[in-house]
C-alpha cells in the first residue's frame, strides 16, 4: 500500500517521519525481485540506520525477515549489539587492532577478515577457545578493505584456526550506479575467478554477496546467493532502476513566521533571489544546520568528473525552482539562499496560517541527529 499523502498531526518540533508501510513496502520490492527461501538479503544499517535511527530501523527489518544486519564500524557493531541480542550483525570493515576483534568476538558479531594481519590476529584470538565467525573481504578495485591476492587468500584460509569459521565472502563495487559499466564486470569477474579458486581447493564458502543496492537493481546476473541492501528500502538509491520503491523519510517542521515583502526585495543571504512583485512568505526554522539540503562535497580531483559537475551547474541555472515544501498538502516553492536555522517559502495567494505543518523531502542520512524520528 503506498501512502503519498496522510494526515499527520501533534508535533511541534522538527521531526523526520517515517512511514513503516512505505518502508515494508520497499523491503518486500526487494525480497520479490530474489523469489527464493535460500536467498539472503542482508540489511544494511550503517549511520545510524542510514539516518532512520538505528534501533527502530532494525527492529523493522527483523520483523519483516531480514536474518543478517551489516555496519561500517565495531562502534556500530556494538551498538546494535546492545538494540538486539539474538539477530547475526556483520561488521564489514577488516580491522587490524587486537583490542577492537577482541570487543566484536565478545559480542558475537561476526567480523571480516581482509588482511593477512587481520587473520594472524583472529588466530590468536581463536586459540583461546573462542568460536569466530567470520566474512573474507576481496579487494576487486575499490582499493579500501580486502585481499588483492589469490593466493594469498587461499594461503590465509587454509591457516585459519579450526575455531575460525568462514561463513560469507564478498567484495565490493566502486561504481555500479551507472549499467553497463567495464569497471563493474571486471570486479564481478575478478570475484568469481578467487570463488573458482577456493572451490578447485575445496574451500566451498556458504555466502557469497557483492552487490550492494545499486549493484542489486542495474546487475541482476551478479546478485549471487546474497545482496547487501541498504539506500534501497529508503527508496534514495542512486541507480538508474528505481522498481517500485517508494522514498522514505519525510522533515516536518512548521511555519513559523508570515510576512509580505514589497517588491524588489532582497531575501536570504548573498542577494541571490530578489522578489518581482509583493510577495508574501512563510519563514520555517529548518535550515543547513538540520541536515537540510545537504550534500556530499564534491572530493574527486579528475577533469570529466569536474565537467561532468559543470554541466548539472549549468542545467540547474535554468530550473526555476529547484525546493519546493509542503504545506497542508499544497506545494510551495523555497526562495532566497538556505540560512543555517531557517528558509523562506513563497506562499503568495495562499491562506498558510502560522503553526501550519511543513513537510520537507530530505534524505534521512544527512539530517541532523539531533532531529526527532519518529515511525508512524
Amino acid at each position: 500500500m503506498k501512502i503519498n499523502y496522510y494526515k499527520r498531526k501533534g508535533i511541534n518540533l522538527n521531526t523526520i517521519i517515517i512511514n513503516k508501510t512505505n518502508l515494508t513496502h520497499n523491503i518486500n520490492v526487494i525480497k520479490n525481485e530474489v523469489k527464493s527461501d535460500d536467498y539472503t538479503v542482508i540489511g544494511v544499517v550503517k549511520g545510524n540506520g542510514y539516518g532512520l535511527g538505528l534501533e527502530e530501523y532494525s527492529k523493522i527489518l527483523i520483523e519483516n525477515g531480514i536474518k543478517i544486519l551489516a555496519v561500517a564500524s565495531p562502534e556500530e557493531a556494538i551498538k546494535l549489539r546492545k538494540v538486539n541480542n539474538e539477530i547475526d550483525i556483520l561488521n564489514m570493515s577488516s580491522v587490524s587492532i587486537k583490542e577492537e576483534i577482541e570487543q566484536l568476538v565478545e559480542n558475537n558479531i561476526i567480523i571480516t577478515i581482509g588482511s593477512v594481519r587481520c587473520a594472524e590476529i583472529v588466530n590468536e584470538i581463536a586459540k583461546e577457545d573462542r568460536v569466530i565467525r567470520a566474512h573474507i573481504k576481496i579487494d576487486t578495485g575499490f582499493g579500501r578493505y580486502g585481499f588483492i591476492s589469490q593466493n594469498e587468500v587461499i594461503k590465509t584460509i587454509k591457516g585459519l584456526d579450526k575455531n575460525i569459521k568462514i561463513e560469507g565472502i564478498f567484495s565490493h563495487f566502486s561504481i555500479a550506479y551507472y549499467k553497463n559499466n567495464e569497471h563493474t564486470k571486471t570486479q564481478y569477474n575478478r570475484f568469481m575467478s578467487v570463488i573458482k579458486a577456493l572451490e578447485a581447493e575445496n574451500i566451498d564458502i556458504r555466502l557469497k554477496h557483492i552487490c550492494n543496492s545499486p549493484a542489486f537493481l542495474n546487475y541482476p546476473e551478479m546478485r549471487l546467493n546474497s545482496a547487501r541492501i541498504g539506500s534501497a528500502f529508503l527508496g534514495r538509491v542512486d541507480s538508474q532502476n528505481k522498481l517500485d520503491l517508494i522514498k522514505i523519510g519525510e522533515l516536518k517542521s512548521q511555519v513559523a513566521e508570515i510576512k509580505e515583502l514589497p517588491k524588489d526585495h532582497y531575501v536570504g543571504y548573498l542577494n541571490t533571489y530578489k522578489t518581482k512583485a509583493n510577495t508574501k512568505v512563510a519563514i520555517i526554522p529548518v535550515g543547513y544546520k538540520d541536515g537540510y539540503n545537504v550534500t556530499i562535497k564534491n572530493d574527486m580531483f579528475r577533469f570529466r568528473d569536474r565537467l561532468r559537475d559543470l554541466k548539472h551547474a549549468i542545467c540547474n541555472l535554468f530550473k526555476i525552482q529547484k525546493l519546493i515544501v509542503e504545506i497542508e498538502g499544497t506545494k510551495y516553492p523555497v526562495i532566497g539562499k538556505i540560512g543555517m536555522y531557517h528558509l523562506t517559502v513563497d506562499i503568495t495567494n495562499s491562506d498558510v496560517k502560522i503553526g501550519d505543518s511543513v513537510y520537507l523531502n530530505a534524505s534521512p542520512l544527512y539530517i541532523d541527529s539531533g532531529v526527532r524520528r519518529e515511525y508512524i
